[in-house]
């Protein structure tokens, strides 16, 4: 063990000089400063370790903030994963086989791409495909919607059908309902499509800054749907508020005290795309992977996979790294805090990744991805513009092109960033990126916002 000496370089630092002893680990914590070392015990990187909103630009030059999780545990010593085991992912994966829209969606495998990288394999899911609604979120949205009804009817989801919620009957039962949420664009466009399908009324909230074809796309449903001049939590709080004073039925894909069954249910039907995912690994031969990137927002789709994952493996199961936009970051800085406790981030959280602007956990998610996520990382929105070029356009012969939007692609740019510089080599040694690794990618929307897309692969917006 050695002690180095760092001179501050921020001017709201309340010391000079720092002595910090340097162990093996990567990112090393100490109040109220973080610091990241490189291979060879340099710090490049210095951050309070808890900061007020509006600090961020201080940081923005930093492309990529890594603070390796402090309280990880293996598994079977952390938080119980019960809720999210196999055989209710089969429940849930049984519900969704029953829409006539129902469809596997790919598995790409990047060989070309994992050889340049210095990688094993990489394999993206790809969930534009999924019920054409170019995005995966229609899944948790459906789900929970049929297990609301089925307890409304007294039935069990696995004998409720799709053709049976149609009938006559049923529909004169339920036909008053009507569904809220707040939403940036897919999860209030899963919940329409799936209240559409059901001829039920939905009534979907923006938050400031939306993007008008996605409210488009929402109404494409049959849902009212407004922008209003409120970030994504207080958008939250809005859909809340509207559900208790006219008696609608909030359908959140966050938890906070007091309500969280529904956000469980949404949870849980992400779990249809895991189980795809493995079983499209293990039929093809491929390697099971060792490696899983998710992006977060409040970290429900995070919290859904890994414990699919860590349910089915195990000791075995994968290094997880969670990846949020640096102006939401919750997770990142919740870990950096290191109480053990979920911490939010406040103001517009403007970033590019409009699917992962959210700045406060779900607190049924959370305490799964604080025991068993490997590394938090706080990511620069131009790792997710470069990853939709790269899926976009890969060297002719090679890869397989497909689309990946601003909130799909960041794993893969992500992955890019850290395995093509040098400066991120303690990051990769750390998390045993090398030869060996098999990395698994979700690729969580297509070209939700078209116009959007087209000024980033076209003309190199965020380049």
């Amino acid at each position: 063990m050695n002690d180095f000496i760092f001179a501050s370089y921020y001017p709201h630092c309340i010391a000079d000089y720092f002595v910090m002893s340097v162990t093996e680990r990567l990112f090393c914590y100490a109040e109220p400063f973080s610091f990241l070392f490189s291979e060879q015990g340099c710090a490049i990187k210095m951050l309070p370790a808890a900061y007020e909103h509006g600090d961020e630009d201080i940081f923005m030059m930093d492309v990529i903030k890594c603070q390796l999780n402090p309280r990880r545990k293996i598994y079977g010593e952390g938080v119980d994963l019960s809720l999210l085991n196999e055989s209710v992912g089969h429940e849930v994966l049984a519900f969704h086989q029953k829409f006539p829209d129902y469809c596997v969606t790919p598995l790409r495998s990047l060989p070309h791409l994992s050889t340049r990288l210095g990688l094993g394999s990489i394999h993206v899911k790809d969930e534009s495909q999924r019920f054409g609604l170019n995005a995966f979120k229609g899944l948790g949205g459906s789900y929970a919607v049929g297990k609301y009804l089925a307890e409304k009817l007294g039935q069990n989801i696995n004998t409720l059908s799709f053709s049976s919620l149609n009938s006559p009957e049923i529909k004169a039962r339920i036909k008053d309902i009507v569904f809220v949420t707040a939403t940036d664009g897919n999860h209030g466009r899963g919940v329409a499509w799936a209240a559409e399908q059901l001829g039920l009324q939905a009534v979907v909230y923006m938050p400031k800054g939306s993007s008008l074809i996605r409210a488009q796309n929402i109404r494409h449903h049959g849902a009212e749907c407004s922008i209003t001049e409120l970030n994504y939590d207080d958008t939250v709080r809005l859909a809340n508020k509207m559900a208790q004073e006219k008696g609608w039925v909030l359908l959140q894909d966050t938890a906070w005290q007091g309500y969280e069954q529904i956000p469980t249910w949404i949870m849980q039907g992400y779990m249809t795309l895991a189980i795809e995912a493995w079983e499209q690994l293990t039929k093809s031969g491929a390697p099971l992977p060792t490696h899983l990137i998710l992006q977060a927002g409040v970290g429900s789709f995070a919290g859904s996979i890994m414990s699919y994952f860590l349910e089915k493996m195990k000791a075995r199961a994968p290094k997880i790294i969670i990846v949020e936009p640096h102006k939401a970051n919750c997770l990142y800085r919740s870990s950096v805090v290191n109480d053990g406790q979920p911490h939010s981030v406040g103001g517009d959280m403007a970033t590019l990744m409009a699917g992962l602007a959210c700045g406060e956990p779900n607190i049924t998610s959370w305490p799964m991805i604080r025991d068993y996520a490997s590394c938090f990382i706080s990511a620069d929105d131009s790792l997710a513009a470069n990853g939709m070029r790269i899926l976009a356009s890969p060297r002719p012969g090679t890869d397989a092109p497909f689309i990946s939007g601003e909130s799909g692609a960041i794993g893969t740019g992500l992955l890019y960033e850290l395995m093509s510089r040098e400066d991120y080599r303690g990051i990769i040694e750390a998390l045993q990126l090398n030869t060996d690794s098999h990395v698994l990618l979700i690729s969580t929307e297509g070209d939700t916002s078209p116009d959007i897309y087209e000024d980033i692969v076209w003309f190199g917006r965020n380049g």
